[in-house]
Order: C-alpha cells, then structure tokens, then sequence
C-alpha cells in the first residue's frame, strides 16, 4: 500500500448516516480515530440534523442536503478550535445525527398518585396514563439534556429517561391550569389539547422536545370521590328540588289536575287565593286590628280559636308529588322551614306556603 493510499484511509472524506431503524432518536457516527480532511462531505438525510461537537462542546448543525466542509461553513467549529486563517490541516471532532421526525404513540403514565388540589373535593390523589407524540425540536439541548454521550439512544432509552419528567410536567400543568376534577375525570380528549400549550414550553425549554399531541386515556380517583362525584352528577341531572317541585306544579296545571302534579297545583292555588283574601281583609280574625269578627248564628257554639295544620314530610311528598326523601333533603338543605321533634319533621302549611311562593 503505498502512502497516498495510507493517508487516504486516516482520513474521512465522507460523513452520512442510512437510518434502517424505527426508533433511533440519534446516533454517533463513528470516526474509529480517523480525522475530518479540509474538503470532506457531509450528507444530512431528510428527517435528520448533524451536530458537531468538539471536546464537549457543541459546534455547528447542519440541516438536510450535500454540505462541503470548509472554514465558511463551519464558523463555530472554527472558533472553537481557534483557527483565525481557516483550518488546512484535518481535525477530529464527534457528529452526532438527530432523527427529527415525529414518534408517535408514546406512553406515559403514574407509578404512584399524584396529589393535586381541587376547589370541590380538597386534596386528592389521582391515577393517570395516555400517550403522547414529539419530535426534537432543539439538537443541541436533547443531546445534552436527554442522550447525553450515548452512542446510539433509542426509543426504549427515552421512555426510561422521560417517563417521571412527562408526568412532572403534566402535574405542572394540572397545577397551573387548576383543572377540576370533574372534568379531569370526564373530558379525556379536551383536556389533552388543552394542556399542550402549557406543557410545550416547560418540554421545550428544558429538553429541547416539542410535543405535539398529549393524550389523557385514564384518570381514576379513590373510591370515595367516585361516589361524591356520582353524588354530585345525580344532584346536576335532578336539580334543585324548588325548581323541580315549580315544574311539576305547573304541568300538574297545564293537565288541568288529576295526579300528585295536579294536587300540588291546587295547594299552591289554594295557599295563593287565601294570601290575596287575607290581604284584603277578607279573614281579618284579629278586632284589636280594626276589623270585626263576623257574629255567631244563632243558636251556634262559640269560635274556636284558628288551628295551625301540622303536616309530615310524607304528607307534603304525597301533595307535591315528589319523594319523601326529596322532602327530607330540602328541609336539611334549608329550603323549607321545619320543626324536629325527637327523630321526626313536623312542617306548618305557613311554612310550606312560603316555600311554595319562592
């Protein structure tokens, strides 16, 4: 082998790398000690970006296409090597090629629950998963930050090494969007989109990986908030018993009566004439007020003094044509006015009167 040939085979004249692989995030080419020669070309594949780095640090990136070179186009490399007149003489240096098109169909998920606080349910401890797809954004801050010296990294290798830092984020985003649980456990597809712009500058930034869909498939709470949101879901579909119990009245008017509807129509019917006549003096029982009570018939016994009829929730549930225990839950929830008496509810047409006229 005579010398040129020598010289020849201590030098790279050519640089590119065919990626056959499905899930290589980037690659070193290997130079086996040989050294770049002034002239040498650089083929950057579609997808890919080529990173030079000299003794850790990093140096020029070059995008796709047939790149020749020279001190022009390496100006980084050149001041970090301190050529002021152009390099002449060949030099070593890593290049490292970044695929940079998109992975899809990544997972992510808890290992463990994560606290977040909720305006309706306090501190709670959530389960969640999904996928998500990125691309590399930013070659130099994924090799440092992600790949580090990594010869080969992979795709197997990013989900170990990202899988705590996406939930980190995620529980980041959750924070600063101050999302519900309610919806966190309902709105799976929304929430997703909704966190990505969010989520994209703290991945960005740090990592140097845009990512370009977030996708929340599970989130379960414990038991216990489950059923307090099962609770809270039942009281949105029946709704406030005064507006239930107000429909029921007038469709038990619109029918003309006949039913429970009808039957709670007519009590507030009853209880709504009675006020206007009382107003108007009609039932004045009271002389000192300047009325006068109208006189016994002859031969009558005396007027007994006005009763005050004391129903049961049972007796207002059948009259309003609702349940007892939707009765019960309105006297708890301070809708009608209530008396206890040992374990039972006693109510007073005054009181159910009042809340019939709310």
């Amino acid at each position: 082998m005579g010398l040129m040939d020598y010289l020849k085979g201590q030098f790279l004249e050519i640089i590119q790398w065919t990626d056959d692989s499905r899930d290589t995030l980037s690659w070193r080419f290997p130079d086996e000690d040989k050294e770049i020669k002034r002239g040498a070309q650089l083929i950057v594949r579609e997808s890919q970006i080529a990173q030079f780095v000299y003794l850790g640090e990093y140096g020029d990136t070059f995008g796709p296409g047939k790149h020749t070179l020279s001190t022009e186009n390496i100006p980084i490399l050149s001041t970090l090597k301190g050529w002021k007149y152009g390099f002449e003489s060949p030099f070593k240096a890593d290049v490292y090629y970044v695929t940079t098109r998109l992975f899809t169909g990544n997972k992510w998920g808890t290992s463990n629950p994560i606290m977040m606080r909720d305006a309706d349910f306090g501190i709670v401890r959530v389960r969640a998963f999904g996928t998500f797809d990125f691309k590399i954004s930013e070659p130099k801050l994924f090799l440092k930050e992600v790949a580090g010296t990594d010869n080969h990294f992979r795709l197997d290798e990013f989900a170990d090494t990202m899988r705590s830092r996406i939930v980190s984020v995620f529980t980041d985003a959750l924070a600063t969007a101050k999302v519900p649980v309610l919806d966190l456990a309902t709105r799976y597809s929304e929430l997703g989109e909704a966190l990505l712009p969010i989520i994209n500058p703290t991945t960005q930034g740090k990592y140097g990986i845009e990512i370009t869909s977030f996708i929340l498939e599970n989130a379960s709470v414990p038991p216990e908030v489950e059923a307090a949101i099962d609770k809270r879901s039942s009281m949105g579909v029946i709704g406030n018993l005064n507006d239930y119990v107000k429909f029921q009245m007038a469709e038990g008017m619109a029918k003309g009566g006949g039913g429970p509807a009808g039957s709670a129509a007519e009590i507030a019917m009853g209880f709504g004439m009675a006020n206007q006549m009382m107003s108007q003096g009609a039932f004045n029982m009271n002389p000192a007020a300047g009325g006068a009570a109208p006189p016994p018939l002859p031969g009558a016994a005396p007027a007994a003094a006005p009763s005050v009829e004391i129903l049961t929730p049972a007796q207002v549930a059948q009259a309003l044509g609702v349940t007892e225990a939707d009765v019960i839950s309105s006297i708890e929830g301070g809708d009608i006015k209530a008396k206890k008496i040992g374990t039972q509810y006693r109510i007073t047409k005054a009181a159910l009167d009042e809340f019939l006229a709310q």
